[in-house]
């Protein structure tokens, strides 16, 4: 197992550094993506890669949402010959002591996605909480299951070539704020485990989010409209997958 990350970068070019200091010390990778930003967080940006030797600089010349960003990521952790890459914002709304704890839990489960649920402080917005509350109630819907605690968090660990198959063989992922959901529940219809793990969220009151509460809502709306419509479809299976598995836990 070749572990690295990925953290796409958006407006948020100032606050890298620090996101970069944070996980420099366990020696892995780290993959930049340079989502068409301005000229001002890209030479932050820049500056960022220059000074660190782990970090290797992706540049998207135009904006094309944090989808689009991460797809660009993987595909070079996978020209780099990593075989996971662990996905967190540039932000700094992470927790990245966590991470070790995901390696960990990956090295035991190479097969799995471990994804993480946020453990939210008094900074937490309220609509945000409760948004997050009705969102992760359709993923147990469209999964049939409680596996996925979260769906909307960018800290997790994707297996490299399971994330790459999935967006390869499927017709359409949303590619800005409901790529992280999408991709997740289509990796895990295609059997790919996920185990969840917490991991606490904070959020400064000078912070920069991306998230529009209009076209985003609306946006992941239409994430759940068509995933709903695809589980007619793959229901079947999902259900006996999920009796194959009780079946194999009363024999243990």
């Amino acid at each position: 197992m070749k572990f690295g990350f990925v953290i796409p970068v958006y407006r948020h070019g100032s606050t890298l550094q620090t996101v970069v200091n944070s996980i420099a010390a366990f020696g892995f990778p780290i993959i930049v993506v340079d989502d068409g930003n301005d000229e001002e967080n890209r030479s932050f940006i820049s500056e960022v890669a220059e000074k660190n030797p782990l970090v290797t600089l992706v540049t998207r010349e135009k904006n094309g949402g944090k989808g689009l960003a991460m797809v660009s990521g993987v595909k070079k952790a996978h020209e780099m010959g990593l075989t996971h890459i662990l996905q967190l914002d540039s932000d700094g709304q992470h927790d990245a002591e966590k991470a070790a704890r995901f390696f960990e839990v990956s090295k035991h489960n190479p097969d799995a996605i471990i994804c993480g649920y946020p453990e939210y402080d008094a900074s937490a917005p309220k609509k945000r909480v409760k948004g997050r509350k009705v969102a992760n109630g359709w993923i147990h819907l469209v999964t049939l299951s409680q596996d996925i605690k979260d769906a909307m968090i960018g800290f997790r660990i994707y297996p490299v070539e399971d994330f790459l198959n999935v967006y390869k063989h499927s017709l359409y992922i949303d590619a800005r704020m409901g790529f992280d959901i999408e991709v997740l529940v289509r990796m895990y219809w295609r059997g790919v485990p996920v185990i969840s793990e917490p991991v606490k969220v904070f959020y400064p009151a000078d912070g920069i989010s991306n998230y529009n509460y209009f076209t985003d809502t609306v946006r992941i709306s239409w994430v759940y409209t068509r995933l709903c419509l695809e589980l007619i479809l793959r229901a079947p299976v999902l259900i006996f997958r999920k009796i194959k598995r009780s079946i194999g836990a009363r024999g243990k």
